[in-house]
């Protein structure tokens, strides 16, 4: 069967113990722990231009990038680049693109840790939602694990005033920025719905149709925006610009390996990784430094994905 019409994400057992079962476990887990490493560097890129250009204009940037490298891949494995479901595709392409819009300007008007860290959130949700698109069984500690990210989230965001309640909750802190924060949270639940779209197009479409679609659908999508208010980039941002479009291909190549071989929920619990990198790189390159109550904050939503994957 060729590659144009064979499925890329079999209905497998993840309880065998067979040579060629561990191995593909082993490249999915590779692939996610892979991801989070370039989404950590994709995320220096995008902290490094500081804002200095439209968050529209680095979605563009990265769709042109990508989509190239993808068309790349897509001819020399010889695969058909069309796919067969293509409405979900272009469905999975567009909540794609509009979460990467909310994740970049999160990361340009947040701490680099915490806009990883309210990201993060998404694991708990695309357990939640895997439960009625893919029906994969959702357990009581999926819904425990939802309940210790949303407190994580609390204490992460140190809202002043204690919620409008006249209380003190956290002495001392600086609440972190509304609209930061609140992009933060809509990237998470757009993240989540394009990664349960993934793992449902894993059963029918390769990988690298998966990863083509993505930017193929953000260059229309990003570019009307991107000429509403057209920025130049200087001279250095180029770099960042090209750093933004390569990273977050890499990222996206495993983290379409780990959901099209893995449940969703073991998947993206993997990619917590990514917040120990964001907390490194956030410390050494910006000097950002984690306050008592965030980290708390941090160790619950961590605690979320253990619990609820």
């Amino acid at each position: 069967m060729s590659d144009r019409h064979q499925p890329l994400g079999p209905e497998r057992p993840h309880s065998g113990v067979s040579r060629q079962g561990w191995g593909q476990d082993r490249s999915a887990v590779l692939g996610m722990m892979g991801s989070a490493f370039s989404f950590s560097l994709m995320a220096v890129c995008v902290k490094q231009l500081g804002g200095r250009l439209p968050v529209a204009e680095l979605v563009l940037a990265r769709a042109l990038v990508s989509v190239v490298l993808s068309w790349l891949l897509l001819r020399q494995a010889g695969v058909f680049p069309w796919g067969q479901r293509r409405g979900l595709l272009v469905i999975r392409g567009l909540v794609g693109s509009l979460a990467l819009l909310c994740v970049y300007l999160a990361i340009t008007r947040l701490p680099l840790a915490s806009s990883t860290v309210l990201q993060y959130l998404y694991p708990s949700i695309t357990a939640l939602l895997a439960w009625p698109w893919l029906g994969e069984r959702l357990r009581r500690r999926s819904l425990l694990g939802l309940a210790l990210g949303w407190l994580g989230v609390l204490l992460v965001c140190q809202p002043a005033g204690g919620l409008g309640l006249g209380l003190q909750l956290f002495p001392g802190a600086s609440p972190l920025p509304l609209e930061g924060t609140l992009a933060a949270l809509a990237g998470a639940l757009l993240t989540a719905l394009a990664y349960v779209s993934v793992r449902d197009l894993g059963r029918s479409e390769h990988p690298l149709v998966i990863v083509f679609y993505f930017p193929l659908v953000s260059v229309p999508f990003s570019l009307p925006l991107v000429l509403l208010q057209p920025v130049w980039p200087a001279p250095q941002d180029w770099i960042w610009l090209l750093g933004v479009g390569m990273f977050t291909q890499l990222g996206q190549l495993g983290v379409t390996l780990g959901l099209t071989q893995l449940p969703a929920a073991r998947a993206t619990t993997i990619s917590y990784m990514q917040v120990a990198f964001a907390a490194l790189w956030g410390w050494w390159l910006f000097g950002e430094t984690v306050n008592g109550w965030t980290s708390l904050g941090a160790l619950l939503i961590l605690a979320a994905a253990l619990v609820g994957r």
